[in-house]
């Protein structure tokens, strides 16, 4: 990690609209992962894990079902959650969306 310009120390900082159009990137290197994730209208994510890892997903802008272990939850642009990383995830956009992700290690 790099001085901020500020003179903070440790500080990393990341610009969404400076990414490039893929659906994930990554916004720092090393731990926690910090992915940017978005999607267009109807584009999903096949369901996948992340073991061994808890999950926060901020949900920025549209509107978007996440299926966690088999149930649906609905997310609308402002929302937090957070979950075990360890279950069947798989986000689907109802609108164009964009979240960001930090997947931390569990303790």
């Amino acid at each position: 990690m790099s001085d901020g310009a500020d003179g903070a120390v440790g500080l990393e900082r990341a610009s969404l609209p400076e990414l490039d159009g893929a659906g994930r990137a990554a916004l720092f290197e090393g731990e926690p992962r910090t992915v940017r994730l978005a999607l267009e209208a109807g584009e999903s994510i096949p369901a996948h894990r992340h073991p061994g890892r808890d999950v926060v997903c901020h949900l920025l802008s549209g509107r978007m079902e996440l299926t966690l272990a088999g149930e649906p939850v609905s997310l609308e642009a402002g929302d937090v959650v957070r979950f075990d990383g360890a279950q069947d995830i798989s986000p689907r956009a109802e609108t164009d969306c964009e979240a960001v992700l930090v997947l931390a290690a569990s303790a």
